[in-house]
């Protein structure tokens, strides 16, 4: 892939840029953190940086606005950190990898972490502008939005002084949205035996989708986009109950906020069953291509030979049990 060099040309560009080349995934946002207390020292602007990483920035008034409303910019420093299966990034220490495709910036192979780096990288250049008339302005940037708001909730009552909010945290341009929505995690932890597999009597078989757009749980949850997890484990549940199909693994998703766009299983087919197992396998995945030739043009699904088959095999009721859970999550909006 050839190299871009980015024209930053405004300000708020430049602290996006600054940030990308910082390890910010949730859990691990403390190099965003300094960065930003650094941000309000070199501008001589008062702050607060607390504990659990926390950053409020406090830009002053514009003379002669001293009595105008206080204004809370507010975004988050934290991104997902999310890779396709084959990039070797480290979000732990690498920079992002940005590329400009025509009028869009992107990320090679990994999230942009523009959620919420653009809204704080605005909210700075409103802080440190001399040329913006404003009241008093206080960038309240939290940590750990995208796996659980602890941030925010870490935040005390009393600290925040301004009477209006403006969370930089919206997908629209142009658009100001009123209004909130909820979520619910639900964690399910399932203990499992492995039971050996006889030598004989079984072929080995990997169940592979992938090629889904993907996209975050709560921008793009909407979009009616498929989920992998989803997609494999109802393509297990027939043939686990009819066919004897046993199961060595299973893995799919990476994060609790983005759609999963890929997932696998390792199977162990009765011989017997074969080709009723690969009947089924094909018939599903060519419903589940049409129902989501618009939202998931490029999704793939395949159920591939495999030359060896596994050891061992996930308890059957276990695993059982497992699939018919992910099969009766819900995914998608609920209204």
């Amino acid at each position: 892939m050839s190299e871009h060099v980015l024209d930053w040309n405004k300000n708020w560009q430049k602290y996006f840029e600054q940030l990308t080349a910082l390890p910010h995934g949730s859990y691990h946002e403390q190099p965003a953190s300094d960065w930003l207390a650094a941000f309000a020292k070199e501008q001589g602007l008062e702050y607060k940086q607390y504990p659990c990483g926390n950053v409020i920035i406090y830009g002053p008034a514009t003379p002669g606005y001293e009595k105008r409303r206080g204004v809370i910019l507010q975004g988050h420093m934290d991104m997902v950190p999310q890779k396709v299966a084959s990039s070797s990034h480290d979000f732990l220490k690498d920079p992002i990898q940005t590329i400009v495709d025509g009028e869009w910036l992107k990320a090679n192979g990994t999230t942009l972490g523009a959620d919420n780096g653009l809204g704080v990288a605005l909210a700075m250049s409103v802080a440190e502008s001399k040329d913006l008339k404003h009241g008093p302005v206080e960038v309240l940037v939290t940590y750990d939005e995208e796996t659980g708001m602890t941030g925010a909730s870490a935040l005390k009552p009393g600290v925040l002084k301004g009477d209006i909010l403006l969370n930089l945290d919206s997908e629209d341009e142009e658009e100001l949205c009123i209004g909130c929505a909820g979520g619910l995690d639900v964690i399910a932890d399932f203990k499992f035996t492995r039971e050996a597999l006889p030598d004989t009597g079984f072929q080995c078989y990997k169940i592979v989708v992938k090629g889904l757009s993907g996209g975050h749980s709560g921008m793009d949850i909407s979009l009616g986009r498929a989920n992998a997890n989803k997609i494999v484990a109802n393509a297990l549940l027939p043939v686990m109950t009819k066919y004897g199909v046993k199961v060595n693994d299973f893995e799919g998703g990476s994060l609790r906020n983005a759609i999963p766009f890929e997932a696998e299983a390792l199977l162990a087919v009765p011989e017997k069953n074969v080709l009723a197992v690969l009947r089924s396998a094909k018939k599903y995945f060519a419903e589940v291509k049409a129902c989501y030739k618009e939202s998931d043009p490029t999704l793939s699904c395949r159920i591939l030979k495999q030359r060896s088959l596994p050891a061992n095999t996930i308890n059957d009721e276990v695993m059982l049990n497992a699939v018919r859970s992910i099969v009766a999550c819900p995914s998608g909006v609920l209204r």
